[in-house]
């Protein structure tokens, strides 16, 4: 069992992907985007696109990869809240929806692995 909580485990898994994301020449927009219909956990831009990005944190050795949590529903509230974004910052480039995947130590939240999908699901 971890000594962290969810949220805790959450946050670090969060920080880890904008530092991954910075390193690849992105620029950070929002974090953490609330809306009625959802949240976005991180809207980044680099030269061509606006990425929505949903980080998922998962312990070593998990049942399952972590982005088999961002299942129908997940992904339907994602777009229903990125299309409220755009409605209001009126991007002229082309965006994505990008998962992140991030593997951390239960005992010190250090990171083992990160697998950034991009594209991971479209709007359709």
């Amino acid at each position: 069992m971890s000594v962290f909580s969810k949220k805790q485990t959450g946050d670090a898994g969060e920080d880890r992907c904008v530092k991954y994301l910075k390193k690849h020449g992105y620029k950070i927009l929002c974090r953490n985007f609330r809306r009625p219909c959802g949240e976005i956990d991180i809207i980044a831009e680099n030269r061509e696109v606006l990425a929505f990005v949903e980080v998922k944190t998962r312990q070593l050795n998990p049942l399952t990869q972590p982005y088999e949590a961002v299942d129908f529903k997940k992904r339907r509230r994602i777009i229903n809240t990125a299309r409220l974004y755009l409605a209001e910052n009126e991007p002229e480039k082309f965006c994505r929806f990008d998962v992140c995947e991030i593997i951390v130590d239960k005992n010190t939240l250090k990171t083992l692995r990160i697998n950034y999908i991009e594209g991971a699901f479209d709007a359709t």
